[in-house]
């Protein structure tokens, strides 16, 4: 799992890399053909990993737990400009997050799991582990989805 918890920093610090290239007004623009921009796939990914790891899990029940849990779930969509104060929380949180994560990890918090299936591939998840390992793809997923929206952007500006 260490190797597991080092490829999920090493991307949320190049996607981190790319919102701190951009500027407000790109990462709130949302490029045709899409439903959402830049700075939700990066908060999407900031809210999914501890909602899955602690949440859908059983381990918790308090959805506060997950700070913008309703602006960045499955299935919303931006409807609102992000401010930079936001932004700066979000990075913030994108590594502190799974820090946490990997700290409970390590101390054992995720034994016991309620096993659940995913929303998106309707496959069930029986360990932390594989939990984890999901949120791994799920953030490169998000982050590919970003670089695209970037393209788009750069090319229209």
């Amino acid at each position: 799992m260490e190797n597991t918890f080092k490829f999920i920093i090493q991307t949320r610090k190049a996607f981190i890399r790319l919102v701190e290239s951009l500027t407000l007004e790109q990462l709130n623009e949302i490029p045709a053909g899409f439903n959402n921009n830049i700075i939700w796939n990066f908060g999407h990914i900031v809210v999914v990993a501890p909602a899955l790891c602690y949440l859908r899990t059983g381990i918790s029940t308090d959805t506060d737990r997950v700070k913008y849990l309703k602006s960045y779930v499955k299935g919303s969509k931006p409807t609102y400009s992000v401010t930079q104060e936001e932004v700066d929380d979000l990075k913030r949180l994108a590594l502190e997050s799974i820090a946490q994560i990997e700290k409970d990890y390590y101390a054992g918090v995720f034994k016991e799991i309620v096993p659940f299936a995913t929303d998106t591939y309707k496959e069930t998840m029986t360990s932390i582990e594989e939990v984890i390992q999901l949120s791994a793809g799920h953030d490169n997923l998000h982050y590919g989805y970003a670089i695209a929206q970037n393209r788009i952007i750069k090319i229209n500006n």
